[in-house]
């Protein structure tokens, strides 16, 4: 239970350094992404990744899967995913987040956490693939859950937003490089929830 969130349940820490994180909720609709939320846990070709971590086989507390450009590879923690191809409603998604974002982007990492017991420990997108300082955009669905960022020079420096069903976060570049996001897992019970990634892969 290490990984339990220590922010409040409701609201968003205050302070939250706009140079490196941009919330908005309602991006879409509620009718939009309840329909959406759907076809993604219907649709998608779900895995679950196995990882090695101090010697040990970890399976991964989520479902994951991966989309893009033709020969936007993406490497991870050693493994190679080729891409599938883009569905109609993420190309809708992408084209609303772009101009948000002042990025094209060529790919996005989709994230299936069933329940409060799904979760990503604390990490940094710093991949070689994904260049320096990548601008990262993030839209939700679902069960709302706290996204937590902490300073990698001064772990006591952390913040918290709640990201709501149908919302937009947006990662500025030099948050992968100094800081570090996680999603916790939950003692309450939670419900399904999925996170879109969109990314530049170089």
């Amino acid at each position: 239970m290490e990984q339990l969130s220590f922010f409040a349940e409701a609201g968003q820490s205050r302070g939250l350094p706009q140079e490196l994180l941009v919330y908005k909720p309602g991006l879409l609709d509620q009718e939009t992404s309840d329909c959406l939320l759907n076809k993604f846990i219907a649709g998608a070709p779900w895995k679950q990744s196995i990882r090695k971590m101090y010697d040990k086989q970890i399976v991964t507390p989520r479902l994951t899967a991966w989309y893009g450009d033709v020969g936007t590879d993406y490497s991870h923690s050693g493994k190679i995913s080729n891409p599938l191809p883009w569905t109609p409603e993420l190309l809708v998604i992408k084209e609303k987040v772009e101009p948000l974002a002042g990025v094209q982007f060529n790919s996005v990492l989709l994230n299936y956490y069933r329940d409060g017991n799904d979760s990503v420990a604390w990490h940094s997108d710093s991949e070689s693939v994904l260049g320096k300082n990548p601008v990262i955009a993030s839209v939700s669905f679902g069960q709302v859950r706290s996204f937590d960022i902490r300073s990698k020079a001064d772990h006591n420096e952390k913040y918290s937003v709640r990201l709501e069903h149908g919302s937009f976060l947006l990662m500025k570049g030099g948050l992968q490089q100094h800081w570090e996001h996680r999603i916790a897992k939950s003692l309450k019970p939670m419900k399904a929830r999925v996170n879109l990634t969109f990314r530049v892969v170089i």
